[in-house]
């Protein structure tokens, strides 16, 4: 494994950026500013025009993010998995509990990087987190927006992104949750259920691992979701 430290001065907010991993596989550690005064920390793989921010679940961080961001920097996408403030090395700013702005602050620093158009992947906490800086957001600022899961979302109306997935679990017990927040969501949006109860990230971990990669993945890269087996 190679570790190699870089300085970069080149982006804006950057601080110091570790560069870890093999060729195919590197990524480099990141920060930048929330709007609060807060300070971000992420893994950040940079490979094509379109990024996609990773929003991690309570029980997560930016690492478990790791094999999935593997395979959407294979297939040409930069990937920004961030620690939301107070995990990792990430800290508030004067609003202790305002975590929207940790994706909405990702974002940005992404579209200042260069990148030409954004998505947002959250699961549970994270998803709802994602969901609701889509309300804050700007018109056009999210791409696709993709929920895994995430939180009852009363105001899911507000929502502002080009398109909206929702993933879910049948045996998930958010699952009536999720269909509401689906309901009151604007168009165009769609709504996965696949089979078993994992929750959220969870779902990688099981038998419907590799089809929420291939769901995700179609999503993200504008191909035709793959059918139901």
């Amino acid at each position: 494994m190679r570790r190699t430290a870089v300085i970069l001065l080149s982006l804006p907010l950057l601080v110091v950026s570790v560069s870890v991993g093999d060729e195919q596989g590197a990524f480099r550690e990141v920060s930048f500013e929330t709007a609060d005064g807060g300070r971000i920390f992420g893994n950040l793989y940079n490979r094509g025009d379109h990024a996609v921010v990773l929003a991690h679940g309570a029980v997560f961080d930016k690492e478990s993010w790791q094999p999935f961001s593997q395979v959407l920097a294979e297939n040409g996408l930069t990937v920004l998995s961030i620690d939301f403030r107070g995990y990792g090395k990430s800290v508030a700013g004067s609003r202790t509990k305002a975590l929207k702005e940790d994706v909405l602050a990702a974002i940005r620093y992404l579209r200042e990087g260069g990148s030409e158009t954004v998505s947002v992947v959250g699961g549970s906490m994270g998803g709802t987190v994602a969901a609701h800086a889509a309300m804050d957001a700007e018109p056009g600022e999210i791409d696709q927006l993709v929920l895994l899961a995430p939180g009852p979302l009363e105001k899911a109306a507000l929502i502002k992104a080009n398109h909206v997935l929702f993933v879910v679990a049948k045996g998930d017990r958010l699952l009536p949750a999720v269909e509401q927040s689906y309901t009151k969501t604007p168009n165009p949006k769609r709504l996965e259920i696949l089979e078993g109860d994992a929750h959220a990230q969870h779902i990688f971990k099981t038998d419907q691992g590799a089809r929420l990669t291939e769901i995700l993945l179609a999503d993200l890269t504008d191909r035709p979701a793959p059918d139901q087996p």
